[in-house]
């Protein structure tokens, strides 16, 4: 009987080892996963909404640690020197839904690289100029024809509108 037990405790100690391993190699701080929009840990949770603002989004992960919620954005590709502000903003996104729906303000949120993590603080600046992005995001959708805003090829490649795009250097 007490040679099942110590089976039982030596692969409850492997499942924990490897269950931290993975949360690390996905740049995830420790706490408790508590939403996964990733197919690998399990089914994908429904989007976070926030009527107000008609905004909706789905972090890759929230991490509950000592009574905060974390989001967490995890990119598939190497670090540049600094977060992207379309990077960064969609952090914000994510902190102002997890702020509404869970009641609790993040103090930051963390950009997971493939080989760099970046702790963005979610401060009352970076709130009131992303609900400004978000603002102008809008009046822009309402006048519908918008100049391209960058004279890059290779972000025209990228882009979910380069079939429809008049002005598409793809």
């Amino acid at each position: 009987m007490s040679y099942i037990v110590l089976i039982l405790f030596f692969l409850a100690l492997i499942f924990f080892w490897q269950s931290n391993r993975q949360q690390k190699a996905a740049g995830l701080p420790g706490g408790r996963i508590i939403y996964t929009d990733t197919r690998s840990w399990g089914k994908v949770e429904k989007p976070l909404f926030y009527p107000a603002l008609a905004l909706t989004g789905k972090p890759d992960y929230l991490i509950e640690k000592n009574g905060q919620i974390i989001p967490v954005q995890v990119k598939s590709r190497r670090s540049p020197e600094s977060p992207y502000d379309s990077h960064i903003f969609q952090l914000a996104s994510y902190c102002l839904l997890v702020e509404k729906t869970y009641g609790k303000r993040p103090p930051y949120g963390i950009i997971h690289y493939e080989n760099r993590d970046f702790a963005i603080d979610y401060t009352r600046e970076l709130e009131i100029a992303l609900i400004e992005l978000l603002g102008d995001m809008r009046e822009d959708d309402v006048r519908g024809n918008i100049a391209r805003s960058h004279e890059q090829a290779s972000r025209c490649k990228r882009c979910g509108y380069q079939d429809i795009c008049e002005q598409s250097l793809a």
